[in-house]
């Protein structure tokens, strides 16, 4: 579409950021695109409405005796039970039974039913529960109103909803995650919509960033690790610098794995550090409802220290729960002394370039929650990450091929996300990769620099409705996992053994948006049966890159992930329910970023949509 705005929205686990592009007005010089930052307005106060350049991803829903009458109302409508941004983490943080935050890393849990009323997990105020994908479409909508209500006031033409809009995603969101952003998204109002990973993202900002010179800043053969650490997750991908026809030309040639692990996790450290002070100095005992709401604190007080180098300490308060346990409200403090050691030796300890994650032993019973990662080392899993990958690089480098069990070790260095806003943190990484490279003879990576890295992603998407205009350059991706049917094979039943799992593929790694694939099912006997639902099971690999759609491998080691299944009804035909119907595959990655998988009736020809289920996947 031809829109006047390219729009580009970053919706973060902690903080959602909207950047534009005025492409009437910018320069005719795609490195002289002026891309700009939309402040926008939410409450701030009871009773207060001001602008901000982020909003917190958060969501509180008020019970009405909080906050007076009218003390949520936004200048285009008036609320009196749900506020979306600063606010609502401010009345988080004194009445975390109502409040709803990280809901991202809810929304790509695929054990979880996302769209039912999950949030906040275990809260026993029922009016107050909101399910993950409501709540993604929450925060979108209240960006498309505050946009409206600044934007489009005088132009209706000038509404979001009439822009084309690049939505962030992480590098590892799987298919189902997708979607349910992109449905998300739609329930907000967007019509012109793709969606981009989130490292490719800041890259584009850095490259907007630097303008003109980005290209005597790279060179061809260089490998830039994006190192990614939010609030909620981590993600590294790497992109290779490569020459086609004299110029130089980008490409993303590994993503990760999702991991759990970030800035929240910090934020629980540090509570649980308070705690344990709080506890041996003053023989106070917090209760569960007491620790969401002293971590909300911590992580204020965090931001406090790192962004104001003068500050000694930042104040913590947590609201009492009656006498039986705490009479009234708790007063202490975070000091800065030791915080950037704690964090340093916590999650960014000096390890060896072969350290692999440590795993603990799952128990039998578990709690339901979040996947987190189970070592909260970062520079463990970034070993782990450049280790894993090495094949995948030297396809593209061959002069570059790593020992085995040896890491890819990149050349350059962009870092993203709030937590390396913290320069010591930033450092460590730095530290530990020149020490890596200096093992095996090599240089120390550059470090690219770029602009605010609460801002960069949704600059970075902007910039890049420019490039589609071929006013900009562009990375080449393409889907970065490999997507699999799962089928059973036929075996005699065997107590305590399930039969053997082939995984069939659907779409390859690196297929190009807007392209499709056709599957046919005669040599292997594809069918589904009539009248009846019937379930596929569906996996995913971040490194088989060469498997092409029908091929068929057993499933075995850690190559493949599985996901939720998907699900489709064939109607019966005059009557035939649970007959037999011989199908094939046709899988498509639309133009936005969604794979869309169906089965085709080979008798009529007839597509059916094959639908991700995003409910909680059967113990069976």
């Amino acid at each position: 579409m031809s829109s006047r705005f390219s729009i580009g929205i970053d919706l973060g686990t902690t903080n959602t950021a909207l950047a534009f592009v005025d492409t009437v007005i910018s320069p005719d010089s795609p490195d002289e695109a002026m891309v700009a930052t939309f402040p926008v307005e939410q409450v701030v106060a009871a009773g207060a409405v001001d602008q901000r350049e982020t909003l917190p991803s958060a969501v509180y829903v008020a019970s009405g005796t909080e906050v007076p009458a009218g003390s949520l109302n936004l200048p285009w409508r008036a609320e009196e039970k749900v506020v979306v941004g600063h606010f609502a983490r401010e009345l988080g943080a004194r009445i975390p039974t109502r409040f709803i935050h990280s809901s991202k890393s809810w929304l790509c849990h695929g054990g979880v039913d996302r769209e039912a009323p999950i949030l906040p997990p275990g809260s026993p105020e029922e009016d107050a529960r909101r399910s993950p994908a409501t709540v993604a479409t929450l925060i979108l909508k209240h960006l498309a109103e505050a946009w409206d209500n600044t934007m489009a006031a005088e132009d209706p033409s000038l509404a979001l909803a009439n822009q084309e809009i690049t939505l962030c995603v992480p590098a590892s969101f799987d298919a189902g995650a997708r979607n349910l952003t992109v449905a998300a998204a739609e329930r907000a109002g967007f019509r012109h919509l793709h969606l981009l990973e989130e490292p490719q993202a800041a890259f584009h900002s850095w490259i907007e960033s630097a303008g003109r010179q980005w290209r005597s800043q790279v060179r061809t053969g260089d490998l830039v690790l994006v190192v990614d650490v939010g609030g909620g997750t981590s993600d590294f991908s790497l992109i290779g610098v490569t020459e086609k026809d004299g110029e130089l030309e980008l490409r993303r040639v590994a993503v990760g794995d999702h991991i759990l692990l970030g800035g929240d996790n910090m934020d629980l450290a540090l509570a649980y550090s308070v705690a344990g002070r709080l506890e041996k100095e003053r023989d106070k005992k917090l209760d569960a409802w007491q620790m969401i709401a002293l971590v909300q604190q911590c992580r204020t007080a965090k931001e406090a220290l790192l962004s104001d180098p003068s500050l000694e300490s930042a104040p913590i308060a947590i609201l009492g729960r009656g006498t039986s346990v705490i009479g009234g409200t708790i007063r202490t403090e975070l000091p800065r002394a030791g915080l950037d050691e704690f964090l340093l030796d916590g999650f960014f300890p000096l390890c060896a370039p072969t350290d692999q994650p440590a795993r603990a032993r799952r128990s039998g019973f578990r709690e339901t929650g979040l996947p987190y990662a189970t070592d909260p080392a970062i520079t463990r899993h970034l070993a782990a990450f450049l280790v894993k990958n090495g094949p995948s690089v030297a396809e593209v480098f061959p002069d570059r091929t790593p020992a085995p069990g040896q890491p890819i070790l990149p050349t350059a260095i962009l870092f993203n996300g709030g937590v390396f806003k913290a320069q010591p943190l930033a450092d460590r990484i730095i530290q530990t990769l020149a020490a890596w490279s200096r093992s095996v003879g090599g240089e120390a990576p550059r470090v690219l620099n770029h602009s605010d890295l609460d801002l960069a992603v949704a600059r970075g998407a902007a910039y890049l409705g420019l490039a589609r205009r071929g006013r900009g350059v562009r990375i080449r991706g393409g889907s970065a996992r490999s997507y699999y049917i799962g089928i059973e094979t036929a075996a005699p039943a065997v107590p305590g053994m399930a039969p053997p799992l082939k995984a069939m593929c659907v779409v390859p790694y690196g297929m190009e948006e807007g392209t499709a694939a056709q599957i046919s099912g005669r040599e292997i006997d594809l069918c589904i049966w009539t009248g009846e639902p019937a379930a596929f099971r569906f996996l995913s690999s971040t490194t088989r890159r060469h498997d092409q759609p029908g091929q068929v491998f057993d499933v075995d080691g850690e190559d493949f992930e599985e996901h939720n299944a998907i699900e489709t009804t064939l109607p019966s035909v005059g009557g035939s329910e649970g007959e037999a119907v011989e199908v094939d595959l046709r899988s498509h990655l639309t133009e936005i970023g969604v794979l869309n998988l169906s089965c085709v009736d080979r008798q009529s020809g007839k597509e059916y949509l094959l639908e991700f289920n995003v409910r909680q996947q059967s113990a069976d």
